[in-house]
């Protein structure tokens, strides 16, 4: 993996994510936008779905963001971000914009308004081969609206609307490959990130604004209230998740499949659960426990057989 950033001094020091917003306290999301900004500096339009982020980052009359910034509906973020690059396109053929002047469109969404509501949208922004970026920051369920669960969801979760009883113990269904989704549009880049590993995450988000076409980044958000866990504690959860094997942090560049921070000796699965309220439950159900640690094992293993092969070949960018 090349690496722009190869420590935390090289990260670009300007903050274009702003205080004053209202994410609550220890909300991976933020930490998530305040280095994707710093990334993609200042010739950057964001496309943002409905969500946590943009309700508590733009409350009229006031943002949290010092780069053009549209708000659009649940499902649509890809769609009117492909508006806006092509509306750039025309521009330049035009004149009205300079030819060799860069400008990087980056769409934003949940879990929600990208896994489940926005599906559709992503898919043709990925099939159309637009040159944008698009960062799911997936918080594992409805944050915003309370707490419902979404098809990225993790098996076992308690949502609001996936409870814990005698016949269900949360949620009874596997994540969305979502991931997959996306690579088979064959598109040039897809990745996964984690707050925590910070370098990691912000050498991909660079690498794919470098990239010409459609480019997915799918980023895992600990959401204190949703998951059920202490303000201070989101990012010790979100370096579990890659520690366990829950969350694997990898690149798939023009069809090449590369693991960007190998963990050569996981912890148990129970490590990441037991930490977490969502799914305090299931320490009273032993079986539970072994059953996600073999989804998370059998994942680690087909992954792992990926490594250093060619996966799906990439479309040209349009």
């Amino acid at each position: 993996m090349k690496l722009y950033y190869k420590k935390l001094t090289d990260i670009p020091r300007e903050e274009r994510f702003v205080s004053g917003h209202g994410l609550c306290p220890g909300c991976g999301a933020g930490t998530i936008m305040r280095h994707l900004t710093k990334v993609a500096g200042k010739n950057t339009i964001y496309v943002e779905a409905t969500g946590c982020v943009e309700v508590s980052t733009t409350g009229f009359p006031y943002t949290s963001w010092l780069n053009p910034w549209i708000h659009v509906a649940f499902e649509n973020a890809a769609a009117v971000a492909s508006g806006v690059e092509t509306a750039i396109k025309v521009l330049k053929r035009k004149g009205m914009i300079p030819r060799d002047k860069e400008i990087k469109v980056v769409a934003i969404g949940g879990d929600g308004g990208t896994v489940d509501i926005g599906l559709q949208a992503l898919s043709g922004m990925l099939e159309r081969g637009h040159d944008i970026l698009y960062v799911l920051y997936d918080n594992e369920a409805y944050m915003n609206t309370g707490i419902q669960r979404s098809a990225s969801t993790p098996y076992g979760a308690w949502t609001t609307t996936t409870p814990v009883g005698k016949v269900w113990k949360g949620e009874w269904r596997p994540k969305k490959d979502i991931v997959g989704i996306a690579l088979a549009h064959r598109i040039p880049y897809v990745a996964t990130a984690n707050p925590y590993y910070v370098l990691d995450m912000d050498n991909k988000f660079k690498k794919a604004l470098e990239i010409k076409g459609p480019k997915f980044i799918h980023v895992l958000s600990p959401c204190t209230p949703g998951w059920r866990i202490p303000d201070d504690k989101s990012m010790e959860v979100a370096k579990l998740a890659v520690q366990t094997g829950v969350w694997i942090l990898y690149e798939v560049e023009n069809g090449e499949f590369r693991v960007t921070v190998p963990v050569p000796r996981r912890k148990p699965v129970i490590e990441y659960l037991k930490i977490q309220g969502r799914f305090r439950h299931l320490l009273k159900y032993p079986e539970e426990i072994e059953k996600i640690q073999k989804m998370v094992d059998e994942e680690a293993e087909r992954i792992n057989k990926l490594v250093g092969r060619t996966v799906i070949g990439p479309v040209e960018s349009k």
